[in-house]
């Protein structure tokens, strides 16, 4: 039988803070057209609720990312690894500022610029995560 490792355990933190932090935006898309239909308050009622969670997972994924680089700090001697890191924590920060701006903003053509935005650099963010890992 395999045994858990620290390693299995950061990792699935992290992918599983993911999952919430990216599967959730993308989820929240697909279900707004059934949301609005509930009525002019519920996409608002659960994307506050959904916040709940979505921002607990970037916390996550802040400091699983930490630990990762931290854990494999032997990676930081790869030029090309460390300016992955670099676009990496760029569209992390992108999508977590953007983030916000979405969540402070009132009008629609605001929510739908700072949520498209957060959007593509989540998926951004996720795709050189796979970079980094190999």
């Amino acid at each position: 039988m395999l045994t858990p490792t620290v390693t299995a355990i950061r990792l699935f933190l992290h992918i599983l803070a993911a999952t919430v932090w990216v599967g959730g935006q993308i989820t929240l898309v697909w279900i707004l057209p059934a949301l609005k239909a509930l009525g002019p308050t519920a996409p608002a009622s659960v994307a506050r609720r959904f916040n709940q969670a979505a921002w607990t997972a970037f916390g996550v994924l802040i400091v699983t990312g930490i630990w990762n680089v931290a854990a494999d700090a032997s990676a930081l001697h790869n030029q090309a690894w460390r300016d992955a890191l670099v676009v990496k924590v760029v569209v992390v920060g992108i999508s977590g500022l953007s983030a916000w701006m979405h969540t402070r903003t009132k009008s629609r053509q605001g929510l739908a610029v700072w949520g498209g935005l957060t959007g593509l650099s989540a998926l951004a963010a996720l795709f050189v995560g796979v970079l980094l890992a190999g």
